[in-house]
């Protein structure tokens, strides 16, 4: 047994397949999403979102949002999202240290508030890109 699979982000579909199974990061904590899971809806955290297929595991680099899960369907509404094959290594480690640098030199609540959002959307997309497809 299969779940369809959906990721979306308001510019492009990322991901619209069967998958054996999912890891997401909630605000809550991570979550495992087999067939048949109870439904539910979600918010979604910064964070990897793991697709088991073709007896792999694929990382995708979430940048937070919604997801709906009922009925082997899952839906997730990303406000942005990488898939981590098409993350630059390179690029994405020039932005973690900016964003390092940024939050070292942030003067006020505001600044170091989204200072500390852009590192953690930088440490996500470095995290997924060194954990680019791993077989079973």
């Amino acid at each position: 047994m299969t779940l369809n699979l959906c990721v979306l982000t308001p510019n492009r579909i990322i991901w619209d397949s069967e998958v054996k199974e999912i890891i997401l990061s909630t605000n809550s904590g991570q979550i495992g999403v087999l067939p048949n899971h109870a439904p539910i809806a979600t918010a979604v955290d910064i964070g990897l979102l793991r697709i088991h297929v073709n007896d792999q595991w694929l990382t995708v680099a979430l940048m937070g949002g919604f997801a709906r899960i009922g009925n082997n369907e899952i839906t997730i509404l990303g406000n942005d999202a990488e898939i981590s094959t098409d993350i630059d290594p390179q690029e994405a480690q020039q932005a973690l240290e900016k964003a390092e640098a940024n939050l070292s030199k942030a003067k006020g609540k505001r600044q170091a508030i989204e200072a500390n959002l852009a590192l953690r959307r930088a440490r996500t997309r470095v995290e997924a890109r060194n954990n680019n497809a791993i077989s079973d």
